[in-house]
Order: C-alpha cells, then sequence, then structure tokens
C-alpha cells in the first residue's frame, strides 16, 4: 500500500493499481468524524470505514440491521432496545458493545460528558428526541425518547448514527477526526491534506471482507480536470458527472454511467432578516425571475428536475402532488419587487465552486444573476472554494449576503425543513435556518409531524407544511436532481444509491 500511496496517481499513467479503487472527489473532506461533519462529499468516504446499528438496504431508504441484529419498540414509541451483534471489534482492536454505543451519543448530546469538547456535533439534534442510553447488558442497549419520533430509525442508519471507537476518542481527542476508527469494511490507512484519503480492507469485517485492497478518495475540486483524469485513466470512479459530460461518457464503452433519483433539492437561500428578501414580494419575485427550466435543459442538461417546494418528490408518500413550481414571469416578478419597494440597490450572492449535490453551481450562479439582471436586481457574485463557502453560509448570511445557492440531499422528509425552516433552527440555536425564516404555524406542524406515528398523519403534515412554504418562499426553489457516477467498465458491482452514499463494500475490479 504504502509504495503506490506516497509515489501519487499522475494522469498520463493511465492506470490504476490493481484491486485499489481510485475515487474522484468534489472537495477535500472536513473530517473524518462522523458527528462533526454534515456534507454528503465527507458521508461518502465515512459509510465505508463505520457501522450504525442499522442501515438502509441496498436501492432503498428502508433500514435493515447492522451493528443491531434486532429492535423491539415499546407500545409508546418511547422505548427501542436493540440486540447487538457479538464478536464485533473496532478498528483500533477495541470491542463493540452497549457501552461504546452509550459513550457515542453521549458524547454528542450531553454536555457533561467527558468528550463533549471533542465536536462541534452540528447534525446532534437528529436526536434530541433521546432522553437516555442505558448499557443493559453487554449487548443490549436501550434508548428511552422524550416524545415519539418517526424519524429515529432512519435517523440511526444516516451518519450521525454511526458508531465511533470511544478507545479512539480518549486517544486523539479533537484529532479523533484525523485519526478515524470505525468497525466498518474498510479502516483508516492515511490522509494527505489535499491530496487523497486511503482507507484499507478490513479483513475480520462482521460482514465479510470487501473484494477491494483498498480505496483512495482523491480531492479534485475543479470538475474539468475530474473529468480530465478520469478520461486519462488516473481514476477509477467519479461521483457528480458535470451535465456536459454524462453523454460523452456513456457513448464510450470503456466506462459505465449510474444514474440514479433520490431526495435533492437545489434552492437559493434568501435572507430575510434585511432588505430586500424580508418583503415576500420580493422573494416571491426572484422565484419568478429565474428561468428554471432553461437552467434545467441548458445548464444541467436535462439531469434534473425543476423544484416545485422544499419537499424532493423521491419522498413520494410525503410529497404534495398539488404544488406547482413557481411560472417563470420575469413581468410579474418586476411588478414584485416595484411593490417591495426594491430600488436598485446591490444584492450580494454567495456562491461555490462545487460541492455535494451542488451541480453546476458557478454556471448556475451566473444564469440566475443573467436573469435577475433582467428584471431590475443589481446581483454582486462572491465565488467560495465549498469548505470555506459552507464557513460564511452555516453562520447565517446576516450582514454578509443576501442569499446564497445551496444543496441538500436527506433521508427523511423531516430531516431538511427540520433543520433549516424552523425558527428554534437559526444558526445561533445551532441549526442550518441560514436565511432566517420564522413561521409559528411551520414551526407547530414540523413538531407534530415528528411525533405522528401514523404515516398518514405525517404526510398530510409535510403537504400543508409544502404549500405555506411555498407561498412564504423563504427560498427560491430551483432543481431536483438524479445523481450520477461514471466508473470505469472493468469496476464490478457498483450502484449508486438513493441515500447518496457511496457504497463500496461489494465493490471487486476485474
Amino acid at each position: 500500500m504504502a509504495g503506490f500511496a506516497a509515489g501519487g496517481l499522475q494522469p498520463a499513467e493511465a492506470q490504476t493499481p490493481p484491486n485499489v479503487l481510485i475515487v474522484g472527489q468534489i472537495a477535500e473532506p472536513k473530517s473524518l468524524d462522523p458527528h462533526a461533519v454534515t456534507a454528503v462529499n465527507d458521508f461518502r468516504i465515512l459509510m465505508n470505514v463505520y457501522d450504525g446499528l442499522v442501515r438502509y438496504s441496498d436501492g432503498t431508504l428502508e433500514v435493515e440491521p447492522a451493528l443491531a441484529t434486532s429492535w423491539e419498540i415499546s407500545e409508546d414509541g418511547l422505548t427501542y432496545t436493540f440486540k447487538l451483534r457479538e464478536g464485533v471489534t473496532f478498528h483500533d482492536g477495541s470491542p463493540f458493545n452497549a457501552e461504546a454505543v452509550k459513550f457515542n451519543f453521549g458524547r454528542f448530546l450531553k454536555e457533561d460528558h467527558p468528550y463533549h469538547d471533542t465536536g462541534p456535533f452540528p447534525l446532534a439534534f437528529f436526536f434530541s428526541a433521546v432522553e437516555e442510553v442505558t448499557a443493559e447488558d453487554e449487548h443490549t442497549v436501550v434508548f428511552t425518547l422524550n416524545e415519539p419520533y418517526a424519524p429515529f430509525l432512519s435517523n440511526l442508519a444516516y451518519p450521525m448514527g454511526l458508531i465511533v471507537s470511544p478507545a479512539a476518542v480518549e486517544e486523539h481527542g479533537k484529532d479523533f477526526g484525523r485519526n478515524p476508527s470505525g468497525t466498518g469494511p474498510f479502516k483508516f490507512a492515511e490522509w494527505e491534506s489535499n491530496s487523497r484519503v486511503v482507507v484499507e480492507r478490513n479483513a475480520d469485517y462482521w460482514d465479510g471482507a470487501p473484494p477491494l485492497e483498498a480505496i483512495v478518495f482523491r480531492p479534485i475540486t475543479d470538475a474539468n480536470t475530474r473529468v480530465a483524469e478520469m478520461l486519462s485513466g488516473g481514476l477509477d470512479l467519479m461521483v457528480e458527472v458535470p451535465p456536459d459530460n454524462v453523454a460523452q461518457f456513456a457513448d464510450d464503452p470503456a466506462f459505465a454511467v449510474s444514474e440514479q433519483a433520490g431526495p435533492h433539492v437545489w434552492f437559493l437561500i434568501l435572507n430575510m432578516k434585511e432588505e430586500p428578501f424580508k418583503e415576500k414580494a420580493a422573494r416571491q419575485a426572484v422565484n419568478h425571475a429565474i428561468n428554471k427550466q432553461a437552467l434545467v435543459e441548458n445548464v444541467l442538461q436535462g439531469t434534473a428536475e425543476i423544484a416545485a417546494g422544499p419537499t424532493p418528490p423521491a419522498f413520494a408518500w410525503a410529497y404534495n402532488e398539488a404544488l406547482e413550481p413557481y411560472p417563470y414571469d420575469p413581468e410579474k416578478a418586476k411588478q414584485l419587487l416595484e411593490e417591495a419597494g426594491y430600488d436598485g440597490e446591490e444584492v450580494v450572492f454567495y456562491v461555490t465552486e462545487g460541492g455535494s449535490g451542488m451541480l453546476d453551481p458557478v454556471a448556475m450562479g451566473t444564469a440566475i444573476q443573467a436573469d435577475l439582471a433582467a428584471v431590475g436586481m443589481n446581483v454582486k457574485i462572491e465565488t467560495y472554494e465549498w469548505n470555506t463557502f459552507l464557513g460564511e453560509v452555516n453562520p447565517g448570511l446576516e450582514g454578509k449576503a443576501d442569499m446564497a445557492e445551496m444543496a441538500w440531499m436527506t433521508n427523511d422528509p423531516d430531516t431538511l425543513p427540520y433543520l433549516t425552516l424552523r425558527t428554534d433552527a437559526f444558526p445561533d440555536k445551532g441549526g442550518f435556518n441560514s436565511g432566517y425564516y420564522s413561521n409559528p404555524e411551520v414551526d407547530t406542524i414540523l413538531q407534530q409531524a415528528r411525533q405522528a406515528t401514523e404515516p398518514e398523519e405525517r404526510a398530510a403534515l409535510y403537504q400543508q407544511m409544502q404549500e405555506i412554504v411555498h407561498e412564504d418562499a423563504p427560498w427560491a426553489f430551483i432543481a431536483n436532481w438524479k445523481q450520477n457516477a461514471v466508473a470505469k467498465a472493468e469496476v464490478q458491482n457498483f450502484k449508486l444509491q438513493p441515500s447518496f452514499f457511496l457504497i463500496l463494500r461489494d465493490v471487486a475490479k476485474q
């Protein structure tokens, strides 16, 4: 391993090492601590290094056993009892057991936990309903909730529910994210900043050793460079193929293109604390001013569909079919801007160079800027690298920007609105409501929806929420993407997942 890992791979070599998968990622990971990150770019690595108590079964968002072999839920929905898999060890050799599970949840949920300071843990409120975690015996762990919480099992399959080695956290403290240890099919080998993350086969994996000897995740932020590397043979697998290149790879028998619909939404966050977007008319104007059909057809080359609201249609059971996208209507947009009192003042627009699910963000941003200019909006673009961009947007836009691009890929219809559209999700409260949208009715509906145990009742509440948010327009709703990837023809057993995770435990190379 050390030989090729240290030597590097040049595009001209056109040959990747045998039985080693080289993956072109869209950015450098922020951390390899699953509890400390929010980006799918990072999740794509983490899902191969760690396991949760449950995981999504292949090709679905339904949960199946992983580190837990079975579970029981009390009639009142407040107690979940998990039987744990026996004989599993972390990559550092320490045992996986009920105490390890308790440590994990205590670490990010309890401020008095001795290792709580190894955070921050931005998605901890995925588990805000958890009151107590009890290690009943070595292989039985009990979660007591303070209220019924419908997304609980689904959230356990998300990276926030992945189980890390307590011994490794105790050893490395705040540096655990550079020294990760889980129970997954691959174990961490090295991380060379802005060059590669290398993971090696876990020969003792409880679900059978993976076929691959190793995986190398290479951050290549520039899409054209990523495509060139793929074409020249320096990569075996590339995620998020630029729309312009999908047909090129599809027509070449040396490559296999995968597509998979999933719960994704691409939108603009609008800063509601300040003018002009404090006014609903201005927010609706932006929704009417953007030619989303042109974006989907010309920029995204048909790899996405126009979004009607905040919930992706991939959540068919919770999606509001009656919702129509804002029609492209520049004249209506001008009228609404006048109604809002907008008078040509500069609007600062944060755009990212690339990032998880961001599609073609610079071209998208430029096209949106032109559409808004056509209705009289003076838009100034500021462009940032992905992790820098998140560092600007996530703490909130107040005093900095009027709007920002964003994309989310989620596991449950609760996740995105709960983390981004509630009053209690303002950035200063630990959430991702970077545009400061606040509607008490939406707050109430979202709280009711996560406590509703009947799917029909949950669905009706989410559909009601979508109508209100569509009308309030805290975002400009742009597109729902069909994710894609391209692999060399010799890569076997690879498929995309609706979760947007990159699951590589069964992948082989001829």
